[in-house]
């Protein structure tokens, strides 16, 4: 990756508008060969005798990769110049499991177990005093690993059109069973001890700033008719929240599960056309209220899938793709493909040729103006 190629010129003070990020998790590990498909490779084809996807079919990005057929919108954005596919992503010494692998991506932390999520960090740069509660959202029902850091609140909500509706005892033990999964889910790996103590100092807190979120409801029309899916829903709530304007910098959701070990294709294609149609549907609605200028979406997934398919599906692999999105990218064909003869390959699966945390240092420095070595914990290309 030219890394400094990944923004584009567009510097971000070019707006006056403080520069926003959105990431979208896609949750399970999505099948990097079936999103970005290289169409010209006979080995792709030998290896994938179940899931392949017929050459004919390819929406072609040049005369040897093209998109899945069920990304039709996303491929509209890519010929706007607006996508940026950042190839062969990864880390060194893969782990192929879900939690582990999402975890590493979560807090930048391969080779022991971190306590404090990226963008949790990022929330902490961007607001160190924790002024405005609404500095991070999260859109969904758990609080991913990448957002908390001690200390650091997170508005987070599960959906912006119901919030306000439930009575009080209703949302108070929504809440507290929201509290109750997370302490659940990351009291072995990071300790009941820290969790307590997250959840005592910011864990109530983190969904207060939901409140200031209801004004979104207020101030926001659109013409865009999102889908009724969950990533449809989700986008529709980032877009609301971003143009009420109350100050929101970062923003995460997620979709899937993309972890197709069975039946991939009817899967994969209902969740994919899911989440093109909603990235389409999310830009034109910024960009009908003028507010797509100072944004940049953010696409990633734990791990790409196996080389070769399983006979219904494909299992766990390596390296994968990322997307950076918005009118401020670098449109085209990021960093290498990975080769795909059996001895370029690790263990079956597709080599990573860039580091993951090589491609936030690039959106932290270059879009957000942040340090990216305290993130990140270390210098990568």
């Amino acid at each position: 990756l030219n890394s400094e190629d990944l923004i584009g010129s567009v510097p971000m003070t070019s707006t006056n508008k403080d520069p926003i990020l959105v990431v979208v998790q896609l949750t399970g590990g999505s099948d990097y060969m079936n999103m970005v498909v290289p169409y010209a490779d006979p080995l792709y084809y030998d290896n994938r005798s179940t899931v392949g996807i017929p050459a004919e079919d390819v929406l072609p990005i040049n005369d040897r990769f093209g998109f899945n057929p069920n990304l039709g919108t996303f491929k509209d954005l890519y010929d706007q110049g607006q996508v940026a596919v950042v190839n062969g992503v990864g880390y060194p010494n893969p782990n192929r499991s879900h939690f582990r692998a999402m975890d590493i991506w979560h807090t930048c932390e391969p080779d022991i177990v971190g306590t404090e999520g990226w963008v949790g960090r990022i929330i902490r740069d961007l607001d160190p005093r924790g002024e405005n509660p609404v500095t991070g959202v999260n859109i969904g029902q758990a609080l991913p690993r990448a957002l908390v850091v001690p200390g650091v609140s997170v508005a987070s909500v599960a959906d912006l059109s119901t919030y306000g509706l439930l009575t009080n005892i209703e949302e108070e033990a929504r809440r507290t069973k929201i509290l109750e999964r997370f302490s659940n889910m990351y009291g072995q790996a990071i300790g009941t001890g820290a969790v307590k103590e997250y959840l005592g100092r910011t864990g109530l807190d983190a969904m207060k700033g939901a409140d200031i979120l209801k004004e979104g409801l207020s101030r926001y029309s659109s013409s865009i008719e999102y889908a009724s899916d969950a990533i449809a829903k989700s986008l529709r709530d980032v877009a609301m929240i971003h143009t009420a304007d109350v100050g929101a910098r970062v923003f995460y959701t997620q979709h899937g599960s993309f972890d197709t070990h069975a039946s991939q294709p009817a899967v994969f294609d209902k969740l994919w056309t899911e989440v093109s149609n909603a990235i389409s549907d999310f830009w034109a609605d910024l960009r009908e209220h003028d507010a797509d200028d100072n944004v940049l979406m953010f696409l990633f997934s734990e791990f790409g899938r196996r080389v070769r398919d399983n006979g219904s599906g494909t299992d766990h692999g390596a390296a994968g793709a990322c997307f950076a999105i918005g009118p401020s990218v670098a449109g085209g064909m990021h960093s290498e493909y990975p080769q795909t003869r059996s001895e370029a390959l690790e263990q079956g699966d597709l080599a990573p040729n860039l580091d993951f945390r090589g491609v936030y240092s690039t959106i932290l420095e270059d879009w957000l103006g942040l340090d990216a070595v305290p993130i990140v914990t270390g210098h990568f290309e």
